[in-house]
């Protein structure tokens, strides 16, 4: 197996982000420590600050978290069902200030029922931020789970981006 690296940023707005790549390619973000040992059981690594992609996310980040409207371009390791991957690219279409429902994604991939299956596939999304999962919502406007229980990170990085008031 390749070998994978970590490293740390952090954010006021986000707290820490673990961040673990291969030599070449983001493999996920986790949001706080909780997240990243879990993940580290299936995916051990030792840190690596120095890792191109970690240098070049944490620029990404820093214009983010600045209040700017970015494009996280950065070779991603392509993990995830052909479902999930259906919804993370949908979900990368919405743009910087603005949101969409669970249904709203549901219905334009064309599959009107699946509105659980998309939230499901939204908690599964490896890479908070650069597929934006922080941008969909319930259907009666409420800012429903976000990376498991971190509804509140979502709420600031929707008044990050001037989503909510």
């Amino acid at each position: 197996m390749t070998s994978l690296f970590y490293s740390v940023y952090e954010n006021p707005l986000v707290g820490r982000l673990y961040l673990i790549a291969n030599e070449n390619e983001l493999i996920t973000i986790s949001i706080g420590e909780p997240d990243f040992l879990q993940r580290c059981r299936k995916y051990p690594c030792s840190r690596k600050d120095e890792l191109p992609v970690f240098s070049r996310l944490a620029s990404l980040f820093d214009r983010y978290f600045s209040g700017e409207d970015i494009e996280f371009l950065l070779p991603l390791y392509g993990s995830g069902t052909e479902f999930q991957k259906e919804v993370w690219e949908e979900i990368r279409k919405i743009p910087y200030g603005e949101t969409k429902t669970y249904s709203e994604i549901a219905r334009s991939i064309n599959r009107p029922k699946a509105v659980r299956a998309v939230g499901q596939a939204s908690r599964a999304n490896p890479f908070p931020f650069i597929v934006p999962c922080h941008r969909v919502i319930g259907k009666n406007g409420s800012l429903t789970g976000y990376a498991g229980s971190k509804t509140p990170i979502k709420e600031r990085l929707l008044k990050l981006e001037m989503a909510i008031i």
